[in-house]
C-alpha cells in the first residue's frame, strides 16, 4: 500500500487525556500502535529499540521532511510528546511537522484526546513530578519556563492547546477531537478512521503506580 492510501493516525492529544486507552483500543483493531517509546517486542528494525516517538518524528522531519520516515511498521501513534531530562519535545503543537504528515501521508486521520481540563491538570499534577518540576522547569509550547505550577496556568495551557487546534484546523474533517468520557467516543473514532474498533474503556490511571513510568509524563 502507498503512502497516499495507507492509513496512518496521530494523536495530537497531551499527555494525560487517554493516550494509553487508544493505544490498547486501536492495538484490538488490528492496528500497529507505537505510544510515547517503541519497544523491543514492537518492531525488528534495532535502531528503533527504546526511540522515543518525539524525537523520530523531528528526526524524520529534519532530515527527510517526512515526519514518519522510518516509522513504516506502525499505523498508529498515539502519545507523541517527550518531556525527560533535557529533551521537551510536542509536535502536536508544531504546525510545520503536522503538515508535514499530511503532505507525506494525505490518508491519515488526526485525532486528539480530549478530558475536562480540570481532571487533566490534577492528573498531571498526581503523576510523578509532572505537574510539579518539570513542565514549569521546562520550555514548553505555550509553557514558557516558569510557568505550569498552579492549576489555573495548567488548565490555561491545556485550553490553549485544543483552541488551537481548532483554529487550525477549523472544519477540516481530518481531525477528531473527542472527550475520553464520552459514551460515543468509540463509535466516533471508528467513523473516522474508517475501521471498527471493538473496544473502550480504561487502559491506564495514576493508581497504576507500576505503569508510571510511561509516557511524556515520565
Amino acid at each position: 500500500m502507498s503512502d497516499a492510501t495507507r492509513l496512518r493516525i496521530v494523536n495530537l492529544g497531551l499527555p494525560k487525556t487517554g493516550t494509553t486507552t487508544l493505544a490498547h483500543a486501536l492495538r484490538l483493531a488490528g492496528l500497529k500502535v507505537a505510544d510515547y517509546r517503541i519497544r523491543r517486542r514492537q518492531t525488528d528494525d534495532a535502531t528503533l529499540h527504546g526511540a522515543f516517538l518525539g524525537q523520530r518524528l523531528y528526526d524524520g522531519y529534519f532530515n527527510t521532511g517526512d515526519p514518519l520516515h522510518g516509522l513504516s511498521d506502525f499505523d498508529a501513534f498515539s502519545e507523541i510528546s517527550c518531556l525527560r531530562d533535557a529533551q521537551s519535545l510536542w509536535p502536536q503543537m508544531d504546525w510545520g511537522l503536522i503538515s508535514a504528515i499530511r503532505a507525506h501521508h494525505p490518508a491519515v486521520r488526526f485525532l486528539a484526546s480530549w478530558r475536562d481540563p480540570r481532571a487533566v491538570s490534577d492528573s498531571m499534577l498526581r503523576w510523578s513530578n509532572l505537574g510539579t518540576e518539570r513542565l514549569p522547569g521546562s520550555d514548553v509550547p505555550g509553557l514558557p519556563r516558569g510557568f505550569g505550577a498552579t492549576t489555573a496556568e495548567r488548565i490555561r495551557w491545556i485550553e490553549g492547546h485544543y483552541a488551537h487546534l481548532r483554529a487550525l484546523f477549523r472544519d477540516d474533517p481530518c481531525l477528531l477531537i473527542y472527550d475520553v468520557a464520552d459514551p460515543e467516543a468509540r463509535t466516533r473514532i471508528s467513523a473516522h478512521i474508517g475501521r471498527s474498533v471493538p473496544w473502550w474503556g480504561r487502559a491506564n490511571a495514576n493508581a497504576d503506580a507500576g505503569d508510571q513510568a510511561e509516557g511524556a509524563a515520565a
